[in-house]
């Protein structure tokens, strides 16, 4: 079995909770009332584009290429 690190972006949603997005698959996204519950979505979530991209032939991607980086911009 491989061992994948997906990355996943958390941000709060305005009307409530976390909307979670996986940038290393395309069209990935998931929410949840909290950083735990939106974290264990986006596992799901990731898990079953996996498992459809692996039953029509097609490649994982390498998630190794996202990397998470900060700007700080000062007005």
């Amino acid at each position: 079995m491989k061992v994948m690190d997906f990355k996943v972006l958390l941000e709060p949603d305005q009307s409530g909770g976390y909307v979670a997005v996986c940038p290393s698959l395309p069209g990935c996204y998931t929410q949840g009332e909290t950083v735990e519950e939106a974290l264990a979505n986006a596992r799901e979530a990731i898990e079953l584009v996996l498992e459809d991209m692996h039953e029509h032939g097609e490649p994982a991607p390498d998630p190794s290429g996202v990397l998470i980086g900060s700007v700080v911009v000062t007005r």
